[in-house]
């Protein structure tokens, strides 16, 4: 199947999002929590909380995976990608929603940025 330049930034763009999404962002700490382990370390009186990917099984294989940003972005591409193939009816909603959502947050953290640079 050809992509149309814009289906190929829609894409992109859901992608980044579903990644970010997955990896790092609060709401989603829940289904992270049981493949890291917390590891928490005091300097200076400064209490500072790491999280280690589990080292064994599928814990460690999927904390592995979570850990690193594009690893798991090459597992949403192929889900997306996917799904956008077998399934259009749900994936083609389901995509520009999330590329809306990555672009707003892409402008989110450019407006941050400049925000601080102009303090």
């Amino acid at each position: 199947m050809d992509l149309s330049l814009v289906q190929l930034l829609a894409l992109g763009f859901a992608i980044f999002r579903m990644t970010h999404l997955i990896v790092f962002d609060k709401i989603t700490e829940w289904m992270r929590a049981p493949f890291f382990d917390e590891v928490k370390e005091v300097e200076d009186g400064v209490e500072e909380i790491y999280l280690i990917p589990k080292t064994t099984g599928l814990k460690g294989f999927i904390g592995q995976l979570l850990s690193c940003y594009w690893c798991t972005g090459i597992w949403v591409s192929l889900f997306l990608y996917g799904g956008y193939l077998l399934f259009p009816v749900i994936f083609g909603p389901l995509t520009t929603l999330l590329a809306v959502a990555g672009v707003a947050a892409i402008i989110e953290a450019a407006v941050q940025y400049w925000n601080r640079e102009s303090v």
